[in-house]
């Protein structure tokens, strides 16, 4: 027991890791071995060296007392990892309950991340991200493991309609601002547009000139043309230099975002408003005309225009031809085009006029038919004395025009509607588009002139009426109206007279007034100027003359008076019932 008591143990000699040391030894190998470890802080990032891999852990050593595990599936991105391979590791914990240290690949990469995109932003850098997807106003873009939204705005200079095309596709980005209380990031890809087409709008504009050919993209369309985008340089393109042929708008021929060639036509001083032409990169389709079209040369196209005073008839696009609208028909009666044709319709024409050098062009298509006064039947079909039935196409104030057929008008004035009433105005007998049957009075193929009367289809039935109202006969009549020259008065068979103020005074003194029925004497007669003047007074003081007289002439003065009107009303009665029929059958 005493010896055991004696045994040193310092001195004892073991091959045990770190034995064998004295205490001051092993106080002078720790200090060493502690100089060679980091000193490392939490909530960091550091850089490591991957020591070991498993299914479940990478261990990686940090040049810390311990090494640390991260889970291997923060490597999932990195298939080819291998012992030796150095990565960025976040230090959570330096010791945890386990006593191990506790790292994360994850934490260190978004810590990273937020580094570099701060970065990004102080030094104006750019970034290239993915496009992961379209979300509400813009698109989500990967940069550096964290999601940052880019603004539809921002996408580009010119608008975009369809954000899924830039979907799963990468792209260059600026960071443009930060949001740390809510981890927002905002990115942009116009503004590195931007910055190139400064430098080539610069350049353009600097280069600018008429006649210029330059390439461009249609970023916006409108009824009356279009703006291209020349690179950071807008152009309008008039609907009217598309093309050399009639179009109704510019989305018949071209499309958003179309690469286009276009011409500088003009431009103000500050080179702020640029016209554009894109007809004008082709040769002018009047130039390719046949050399065979000419006058009276027949061409066949499509209306495209229907206007007030013709139509625009396009041969080919680029080259029309007025038809006016008095070369449509025969006619002198001027109708609306639209009478006669439509746009889209295609017809036949007959060129009339030709300036090949100005462009321009009249056709016709009347002249497709015979000009109805040249026919051989005209002088027969239309004789004097012949009567047709023709339909009112115009009223004046003298007469109407009447189309007996296309291209052939006659002129009926106002005289010749009626034997028996005074009209002033045609408008009192017919209106415009009335059937009226006439009979020719005057034919003069030469000057193209038909004078037509209405009245001669029948008799004139003045000449029966001058046996009927001789001077001295007394005939029933109604006053119509009165004016300070005298009264109107109807007379039997729908005649009409008239009495001056003082042959308007009755027996007793008085005026007749309006709507009495009275007996008138007729005091003048003219079949020519088909006037009867009538006179009510002279009734009364008439019959009171012969009272006077001696009794051989009382006897005899009846009987003059009576006599002939006596005869010739009794003698006529049969023809004006006849007359008054057929006056009335034709009024109707």
């Amino acid at each position: 027991m005493s010896n055991q008591k004696e045994f040193n143990w310092d001195d004892f000699d073991t091959k045990g890791f770190g034995e064998g040391y004295s205490k001051e030894k092993r106080a002078e190998m720790e200090a060493l071995y502690e100089g060679t470890l980091n000193e490392i802080t939490e909530k960091e990032v550091i850089k490591g060296t991957v020591v070991g891999i498993n299914d479940k852990d990478i261990i990686i050593n940090i040049g810390f007392k311990s090494d640390g595990l991260v889970p291997a599936s923060e490597f999932r991105d990195v298939p080819d990892l291998k012992i030796g391979d150095e990565v960025e590791v976040f230090i959570e914990e330096q010791e945890n309950s386990l006593g191990q240290l506790v790292l994360s690949r994850k934490k260190a990469r978004m810590v990273r991340a937020w580094q570099d995109i701060e970065d990004a932003l102080a030094n104006d850098s750019v970034i290239e991200g993915l496009v992961k997807r379209r979300t509400k106003g813009g698109l989500i873009v990967d940069i550096y493991g964290v999601e940052a939204f880019l603004p539809g705005s921002q996408i580009d200079v010119k608008p975009i309609r369809d954000f899924d095309v830039y979907v799963g596709k990468k792209m260059e980005v600026k960071v443009v601002k930060i949001n740390h209380t809510n981890d927002n990031v905002v990115v942009s890809h116009k503004v590195l547009i931007e910055k190139d087409l400064e430098k080539q709008k610069a350049e353009i504009l600097n280069n600018l000139e008429k006649g210029q050919v330059l390439e461009g993209v249609i970023k916006n369309m409108t009824n009356f043309g279009v703006f291209i985008d020349l690179g950071g340089v807008d152009g309008l393109l008039h609907i009217t230099d598309i093309s050399w042929g009639r179009i109704n708008h510019p989305e018949e021929v071209l499309n958003l975002d179309d690469k286009v060639q276009v011409v500088v036509l003009d431009f103000d001083d500050d080179k702020k408003r640029i016209s554009l032409g894109m007809k004008q990169l082709t040769a002018h389709p009047w130039d390719a005309l046949s050399a065979e079209l000419e006058v009276g040369s027949r061409v066949k196209g499509k209306i495209v225009n229907v206007a007030d005073y013709g139509a625009f008839l396009e041969l080919a696009a680029g080259v029309e031809g007025l038809i006016h609208v008095s070369e449509m028909s025969w006619s002198q009666h001027l109708r609306n085009p639209a009478d006669f044709v439509k746009v889209g319709d295609e017809i036949e024409a007959v060129v009339l006029t030709l300036d090949k050098d100005e462009r321009k062009m009249s056709l016709g298509i009347k002249q497709l038919t015979e000009d109805p006064w040249t026919k051989g039947d005209m002088v027969t079909k239309y004789a004097v004395g012949t009567k047709h039935t023709g339909v009112v196409r115009n009223l004046t104030n003298f007469g109407l025009f009447l189309e007996l057929e296309e291209g052939i008008d006659g002129l009926v004035h106002v005289s010749d509607l009626s034997w028996t009433k005074k009209i002033k105005h045609p408008s009192e007998f017919v209106k415009v588009g009335d059937e009226l049957e006439v009979a020719v009075l005057e034919l003069d193929v030469e000057n193209r002139r038909l004078a037509l009367g209405h009245k001669q289809l029948e008799e004139n039935p003045w000449d029966t009426f001058e046996s009927v109202f001789p001077v001295g006969s007394v005939h029933k009549c109604t006053v119509n109206s009165k004016n300070d020259k005298g009264a109107v008065l109807e007379l039997p068979y729908g005649l009409e007279g008239f009495a001056t103020s003082k042959n308007l005074e009755k027996e007793d003194g008085s005026q007749v007034e309006v709507g009495e029925a009275l007996d008138f004497k007729v005091t003048e007669f003219s079949k020519d100027d088909k006037r009867i003047v009538l006179s009510h007074t002279a009734t009364f003081k008439e019959e009171a003359k012969p009272a006077a007289a001696p009794k051989k002439a009382k006897k005899a003065a009846p009987a003059a008076d009576a006599t002939p009107a006596e005869k010739s009303t009794l003698g006529d009665i049969d023809a004006l019932a006849e007359l008054k029929e057929k006056m009335e059958g034709g009024k109707k």
